[in-house]
């Protein structure tokens, strides 16, 4: 197995957990219905459950999204290679976060 598809297959990977995760978070952030019978504090820890969620929702149809553009790049010939300084992007970097676009030295 190359490189490309090692890192392809990651990628996929990625992709099918990242999917999973946004389905059940977007269970977890379904409106809080004022008809139920919980208690005023209780619905308050619901409700900062819920923006809570909602945080983690975004950050992962962010990391989806990107790991489709990087899918759609892997064939690219800058693919891996940091946007910031230009050198390659270590295997190691890429397999752990395939939609890495920075070396760990850029990203801090």
């Amino acid at each position: 197995m190359t490189e490309k598809d090692q890192i392809k297959s990651r990628i996929l990977e990625e992709i099918v957990s990242t999917k999973k995760l946004v389905a059940q978070y977007r269970d977890l952030t379904q409106p809080i219905a004022p008809e139920n019978a919980i208690g005023r504090v209780s619905r308050m820890d619901a409700i900062n459950n819920k923006s809570v969620n909602d945080a983690a929702l975004k950050k992962a149809e962010l990391k989806l999204k990107n790991l489709k553009v990087a899918l759609g790049k892997i064939d690219d010939v800058d693919f891996g290679i940091c946007v910031r300084c230009k050198n390659e992007i270590p295997l190691g970097r890429i397999l752990l976060m395939p939609q890495a676009i920075t070396c760990v030295n850029c990203a801090r």
